[in-house]
């Protein structure tokens, strides 16, 4: 197999890790309080740490960014990324959620723009034109309900697309060590604390749902880093969208989530728009590509 094709296959493997630990989000029913779940969550993270570690990094480099206002920036939007996805996955059949935080290649076009003074040619607004147009296809506000899983999820998107947009303001300038675990950091303290008034123990049940969540998270991203050193981020990047396909599955297998008709089509022009603004900016700007947290 050539390395192209090994790198493939194990961003496919990442991203199917991804989409059941998304998934045992939704078999908790909000049953562990969402804030306990995301610190949860980071603490079983630190375990993908060790395989991040580069040579020559300093554990202590997890506390000592060279950068300390892109530091705090990302502890704060990496904080809200996690728990608008953990709204979403809790409140919205998990295809509409997918749908909606796929929108964060067109809020890293529009970031790019107003943040990095890039020019965007004509295609990639007509992307971020129809991506739009499919978020008000999916929502249809005023004529369905409207959930804080909707909102959970965009605001995932966007919180997601500032975190891009930080990375590639940091450059090669922290340690691979650092900017991974800038989010575990963030989300251990964040949430740490805010989730203290709530806390639950939770049930031998739900510490199994906990476990399948946090350890497939941090298994995805183990695969995802060696898709990365396997094949360039271009080719490993599109690979993202196959989450759609296991939302499909799992929601009919698991949930029995109901999607109709007009927010199937939103969803496929979100879908669409997403791929190719991921597809374009790679050619144009190369953003994957400066995207070092999963880079040797």
């Amino acid at each position: 197999m050539t390395s192209t094709g090994k790198g493939v296959l194990l961003g496919l493997a990442a991203y199917a890790a991804f989409s059941f630990s998304d998934a045992f989000i939704k078999l908790l029913k909000g049953g562990v309080p969402l804030l306990q779940l995301m610190f949860m969550g980071a603490l079983l993270g630190l375990l993908a740490l060790p395989w991040v570690k580069q040579p020559g990094e300093r554990w202590l480099d997890l506390f000592r960014p060279r950068l300390r206002g892109v530091w705090m920036a990302r502890v704060v939007f990496g904080a809200i990324n996690a728990f608008g996805a953990l709204l979403a996955f809790t409140h919205l059949p998990m295809a509409e959620a997918f749908a909606l935080i796929f929108l964060m290649p067109i809020f890293v076009t529009l970031l790019s723009v107003l943040v990095l003074k890039e020019q965007v040619g004509w295609r990639r607004w007509l992307a971020v034109l129809a991506g739009f147009a499919g978020v008000l296809v999916v929502l249809r506000p005023g004529f369905r309900e409207l959930y804080w899983g909707h909102a959970g999820a965009i605001v995932c998107g966007l919180a997601g697309a500032v975190g891009v947009i930080l990375v590639r303001l940091a450059g090669n300038r922290e340690h691979r060590l650092t900017l991974y675990g800038t989010n575990l950091i963030g989300n251990l303290l964040i949430a740490g604390i805010l989730m203290l008034p709530q806390m639950t123990l939770p049930t031998p049940l739900q510490w199994g749902y906990v476990l399948g969540y946090g350890l497939l998270a941090a298994l995805g991203t183990v695969l995802l880093l060696y898709a990365t050193l396997a094949t360039e981020v271009n080719h490993v990047a599109p690979t993202q969208y196959s989450q759609m396909l296991w939302a499909v599955l799992l929601g009919a297998w698991w949930f029995d989530d109901r999607v109709d008709a007009l927010t199937w089509l939103g969803i496929g022009i979100i879908l669409a728009a997403g791929l190719f603004t991921v597809i374009r900016e790679q050619h144009v700007t190369g953003w994957w590509r400066r995207m070092r947290m999963l880079l040797p």
